[in-house]
């Protein structure tokens, strides 16, 4: 199939994104042509279930067996009935599930069976993003900045921004809108920061059976344990220069720093890390950014907000208050870089991922096996 699609006109792309938090998979359109964002289409969630979540989170940290192929079904099942029911699509990019993530070793496990969305949608389907950007030595993640790079352009900044998205796991990019590409040297720099919402979801979980601290309630009532957050910051982690990634649960020893603390200083104290990874990150910046752009489920949570105002030195806002959604800028991501990947466009760089080189990942599945790209 050729790739090399040099076609100036928009595609209507439709991506997905299954997150770190396990809580649903978000589905939205984009009009792009790969290069920019002319408008966003509707969006659609599709909650997991309680057993759904159960079943995934029983298959994280695995790469083969039965409990991976119970969660493939739930993944497919959950996308096939979210993204019917768009009509119009030209094309759609689907991240899958990240059920193991370890590029320096076994590599990058996402399940979602792309070709067999294809056929069930009828449309062309780009998935599989990761794996290209890990043979080549990159970290695989994150795959969101390049399309950072487009919204940064989309609110027509001047100056830098960065946008931070706190999911499951936390990841900063950086974008400095003067350069022409989001591949120049100097254009992006992007890295997860650490944990983000996945210890708190668990120990909600855990504590209380439910799968998050609503509105940071929990955490509100509690105090933060300083010994605790100290431990988490001397983390190697933290020490790597970017580009760096990392799985939804490489810090879950996290939890037993908090065992002996009552819900509410564990969820403060755990909150308190999220926003602890975040001021070392910001210290890898270039340049100061104007302000931080806040995407994914944590910038609902008044806490951890109050807390990143307080510790950063430029402001902290959800990105609807540049007229973007945060609940689906992931989702719109691989929509855009769907037709970027169909369009033989990088996806990737040495300054996102620590790829040796600019390259495109992705597999591209048609219906029927037929070249029928947009």
């Amino acid at each position: 199939m050729n790739r090399a699609r040099t076609q100036a006109k928009p595609v209507r792309a439709l991506g997905a994104m299954s997150g770190t938090s396990l809580d649903g998979v978000d589905a939205a359109v984009v009009d792009t042509d790969g290069h920019t964002v002319f408008g966003f289409g509707p969006t659609a969630y599709r909650p997991y279930s309680d057993q759904e979540r159960a079943v995934l989170r029983a298959a994280l940290g695995q790469w083969t067996g039965d409990a991976v192929i119970a969660a493939a079904r739930v993944v497919d099942a959950a996308h096939q009935e979210v993204l019917s029911g768009f009509d119009g699509i030209d094309l759609v990019g689907v991240h899958g599930q990240t059920l193991a993530h370890a590029p320096r070793l076994q590599g990058t496990l996402q399940v979602g069976d792309g070709s067999a969305l294809a056929e069930h949608l009828n449309v062309p389907v780009v998935w599989d993003f990761r794996s290209t950007d890990v043979e080549m030595g990159g970290e695989g993640a994150p795959l969101a900045p390049f399309f950072h790079f487009a919204c940064a352009r989309w609110i027509g900044a001047t100056e830098p921004v960065a946008f931070l998205n706190l999911g499951g796991v936390g990841n900063l990019t950086y974008v400095d809108p003067s350069f022409d590409t989001p591949q120049q040297d100097g254009a992006l720099l992007a890295f997860d920061t650490g944990p983000a919402n996945a210890p708190v979801n668990d120990l909600m979980q855990a504590r209380q059976g439910v799968p998050y601290d609503a509105d940071g309630a929990t955490a509100a009532q509690g105090q933060v344990e300083q010994g605790a957050l100290e431990l988490f910051l001397a983390e190697p982690f933290f020490a790597r220069m970017p580009p760096k990634s990392l799985d939804r649960n490489d810090f879950s020893d996290m939890i037993a720093l908090v065992n002996e603390l009552s819900d509410a200083d564990a969820a403060a104290t755990l909150t308190a890390m999220c926003a602890a990874g975040v001021m070392e990150a910001m210290q890898h910046c270039p340049s100061p950014p104007a302000r931080v752009l806040v995407t994914g489920g944590g910038r609902h949570n008044p806490v951890l907000m109050e807390m990143l105002n307080v510790s950063l030195d430029c402001p902290a806002v959800p990105v609807e208050e540049v007229g973007l959604n945060g609940d689906m800028l992931e989702a719109q991501a691989f929509a855009y870089l769907a037709v970027r990947v169909a369009r033989g466009l990088p996806t990737s760089c040495p300054g996102t991922t620590g790829v040796r080189a600019a390259v495109g990942g992705g597999t591209i599945s048609a219906p029927d096996g037929e070249d029928n790209l947009p």
